[in-house]
């Protein structure tokens, strides 16, 4: 067990093995009481679920005296409070992560020892808190662990999913989606809050008096808020994730009561509660549904109110109002937009302070862009959120009217700056016109926002010159870079505690909260002992997920070959395609000639597709059939093999990332805003095969391009190549190789049964191809040459891998949000330690 992990009761540092075994006997004290009181009285049989939520209550109780205290200490200072609005949280397990950031671990893992049980079996136990669909949900959570790292006094808000995102079952190759009931058996790190419960209002009529404007007749949906302790590592301080749940009021539509249906009335309850009952599945893919923009107004609203209450009383648990004005209420609130998910906060802001609170427009205005800023995640046309005006005026009236006003201003400002051009007027107006009237949501964000990021620096530029354009050059001061990172708490300690003791041991353990220390590494790159310790960390991490996939997915693999891993969503952006050309390519050269040196290769791919998306459904039916064809092979033997990871999910991620040699980032150049997964195995000892795209390209910046695998177009080229027309066909007759793999496929090859199966992809490939596929293929297939000509000298391969971990420091998300905190919201992060419970404020 890596010594990183270790620390009291108290979530203090190591203070030695007297403490240490002082916190075993509390934890198993704990936990015998716990579990007494799980079990009911007439069954006296524990199930390992009984235990499991027994050592949840245990931990949980560590976290409970340190979350009050942190609120406490917020109410005394009074900080700037950072409130992150997100529509995903893509959380994964708790247990694990709590215990690493309590310190708690080795005391668990001793007392539930000595109990007879094993702690990696309680925690496989838990469900996976999917309420996300991929990059944007999971970054969420890393904010949430850093932002509690850094002292900020930070909440997440969104929507508490009863189904977060399916779980994929593969049935004769196709993904059958099955619905996440995660909370069946309970969720024991949540806390219900019905005392902070509040109404959101949807349809209704809008009415102008002289007293102001009102918004009449609504039908009313309360708000039930769900908290979440979010602990940072070993400080102490454990910040609060808020989800909103919908509940139906007791009234609701009973008035159809008085004409008899009173059973009606109360099943009609359920159309209430929908709002909160299931995560939409898209990712990157915008679905105009009005359940969608019910979901974005709920989460809006309920979160406004809260965050207008605990502004107006800066008393813990005091809800009497301490200030009347909001002059200072940028001064007191920043409100950040993951995506444009949450840009209703916008107009419901401006509703709050000119309706309800009397603001003059202006003020009002000065007041909401000062409070709030957007952060962009992609550039994908189809993932912009583009709202039928029809519906707003249906479901949020008043919402319509002040966003009719604030584009009004916003043109006669565009106007004033530039007259008579009126082209520049209609590209950055937020209502589109045309056959259906629609709401720009992104472009309300800009206008509505101080500042406006990307989430890579590449991502940045394009935001700039392209997306946004016209709104860069009428403010080019309100445009930023934060390039994205990830927690090392969950994606080191947590997934790969024998790199990390590896780690300590060289440099001690000061690189969980400051990543950039790993550059200290550098000094030992040819360090033949060093080497020795980071090669064999990797073979047993490969070893054991090659037993698990033994034991879960029936499948043996050889654990020498090189684990080649793509694992993201299935999108034809993502080019899981080129992936599979490749595979096909080399069983030919396999088939060809048997006889010949061959570096033995596991290629694991694995992701969800959206259940509407033919497409990606089509390429998963292609993996898997490739897969079938390749696998049972036996002139291929162990040489080569196709594995799809079966639900891939954030519990999934934990095993295989680390068991990881080559991590696959292979998008269009200019299509991935930035990535996150590519950070997580270069932390994790893989080495990159991948575009100059997103955050690819600051990798390579860190750890030098000769230390990944970069091939293929990069963005002005593939511009050059749309500006010229991309010919699929071209390539098709130049690649011998490719148009062999391309005849396979479509000859039926891959599916024997039904020869016509993949006609769909091989059309789109051959002539619709957005993402060009084709044009990377050679560059793609001679990169794949230079990685096994590497794997081929273990020691060349472990130094490349060396120097990409030492690189990997600026990749944290405790990095990027110290740049939010710094030059979005105001702030500084802090070092400072609450106090643990046990010991007195001063």
């Amino acid at each position: 067990m890596c010594s990183v992990q270790t620390g009291d009761a108290q979530g203090q540092d190591n203070v030695g093995w007297s403490a240490e075994a002082g916190a075993g006997i509390a934890v198993r004290k704990s936990f015998n009481r716990h579990l007494h009181f799980t079990l009911v009285k007439d069954r006296n049989v524990a199930t390992p679920r009984d235990y499991f939520f027994a050592l949840a209550h245990t931990v949980r109780d560590h976290l409970v005296g340190r979350w009050i205290r942190t609120q406490q200490h917020y109410y005394e200072r009074d900080p700037k409070r950072i409130y992150y609005l997100s529509l995903e949280f893509y959380m994964g397990r708790t247990l694990q992560n709590t215990m690493v950031n309590l310190g708690l671990q080795n005391a668990c893992d001793e007392a539930i020892y000595q109990l007879g049980l094993d702690l990696e079996e309680l925690e496989e136990i838990e469900e996976d808190a999917g309420l996300g669909n991929g990059g944007l949900g999971r970054l969420a959570a890393c904010f949430l662990d850093s932002m509690a790292t850094l002292g900020l006094a930070a909440y997440g808000y969104g929507i508490r999913y009863e189904f977060g995102i399916f779980n994929q079952k593969i049935v004769d190759g196709w993904q059958m989606e099955e619905a996440d009931d995660w909370l069946r058996y309970g969720n024991p790190w949540e806390k219900a809050r019905p005392e902070y419960m509040l109404p959101v209002h949807f349809y209704g009529r809008v009415e102008h008096t002289a007293e102001g404007v009102r918004w009449l007749d609504t039908q009313v949906v309360l708000a039930m808020p769900y908290d979440t302790p979010v602990p940072g590592y070993k400080n102490n301080t454990v910040n609060t994730m808020r989800l909103w749940s919908a509940k139906a009021p007791s009234d609701f539509k009973l008035q159809d009561f008085n004409v008899g249906d009173y059973v009606q009335a109360v099943l009609d309850r359920n159309l209430a509660e929908n709002i909160s009952r299931v995560l939409y599945p898209n990712d990157n893919f915008f679905e105009g549904k009005e359940l969608r923009l019910k979901q974005e107004y709920f989460v809006v609203a309920a979160t406004l109110q809260d965050i207008i209450r605990r502004f107006k009383s800066s008393k813990f648990g005091c809800r009497d109002p301490v200030r009347t004005s909001f002059e200072t209420f940028p001064d007191k609130v920043a409100i950040q937009l993951n995506d444009t998910h949450p840009a209703l906060s916008i107009p419901e802001l401006m509703r709050i302070l000119v309706d309800v609170e009397k603001v003059d427009w202006d003020k009002a205005w000065e007041i909401t862009k000062k409070t709030c800023a957007y952060t962009n995640h992609t550039v994908l046309p189809e993932a912009l959120e583009r709202w039928p005006v029809s519906l707003f005026e249906k479901l949020l009236p008043r919402h319509l009217d002040i966003i009719y006003a604030i584009n009004q201003r916003h043109l006669d400002h565009v106007a004033a700056l530039f007259p008579g051009d009126v082209d520049r007027l209609r590209r950055m107006s937020v209502i589109e016109e045309g056959d259906c009237k629609r709401i720009n949501m992104a472009h309300l964000c800009v206008i509505g926002s101080h500042a406006v990021n990307g989430v890579a620096r590449i991502h940045s530029e394009i935001v700039k010159q392209s997306v946004f354009k016209d709104f860069y050059e009428l403010e080019p001061e309100k445009f930023q870079n934060k390039t994205n990172g990830i927690t090392p708490r969950r994606w080191l300690l947590l997934c790969n505690p024998g790199l990390a003791e590896v780690l300590v041991e060289r440099i001690g353990e000061s690189f969980v909260t400051d990543l950039s220390q790993l550059r200290k590494l550098l000094p030992l790159v040819s360090d033949e002992a060093f080497i020795r310790d980071v090669a064999q960390v990797k073979q047993e991490n490969k070893l054991k997920f090659a037993a698990l996939l033994e034991k879960e997915y029936k499948v043996k693999i050889n654990p020498s070959s090189m684990f080649d891993v793509h694992v993201k969503r299935i999108h034809e952006y993502k080019r899981q395609l080129l992936n599979c050309l490749h595979i096909i390519t080399l069983y030919n050269r396999i088939k060809k000639d048997p006889a010949k040196a061959f570096v033995p290769r596991t290629v694991m791919i694995g992701g969800k597709a959206a259940p509407g998306y033919h497409m990606a459904k089509m390429i998963i039916k292609l993996i898997t059939s490739i897969g079938s064809v390749v696998n049972h092979d036996p002139v291929v033997g162990d040489k080569l093999r196709v594995i799809f990871l079966e639900n891939y999910r954030v519990s999934l991620a934990e095993k295989v990332i680390p068991a990881a040699d080559l991590s696959q980032q292979i998008s269009t150049a200019g299509t991935e805003a930035s990535g996150t997964g590519n950070m997580k195995f270069m932390l994790n000892g893989a080495l990159t095969i991948g575009t100059m795209d997103g955050a690819n390209v600051e990798m390579a910046e860190e750890a030098g391009t000769e230390n990944l695998f970069i091939f293929g177009l990069r963005v002005e080229e593939v511009e050059a190549l749309d500006r010229k027309g991309y010919n699929a066909r071209e390539y098709y007759e130049r690649l011998p190789e490719l148009r062999q793999a391309m005849d396979q496929i479509s000859s039926g090859f891959f599916s024997p049964k039904d020869p016509e199966c993949f006609k769909d992809v091989v059309n789109m490939l051959m002539y619709h191809d957005r993402f060009k596929v084709f044009a990377d293929y050679e560059a793609y297939v001679q990169c794949q040459a230079r990685v096994e000509q590497l794997y081929q000298n273990p020691k060349e391969w472990t130094k490349k891998v060396i120097r990409n971990i030492a690189c990997s420091g600026k990749f944290s998300s405790d990095r990027t949000i110290t740049e939010y905190a710094r030059d979005i919201w105001g702030v500084e992060p802090s070092d400072l330690q609450i106090p643990p419970p046990n010991i007195p404020k001063d």
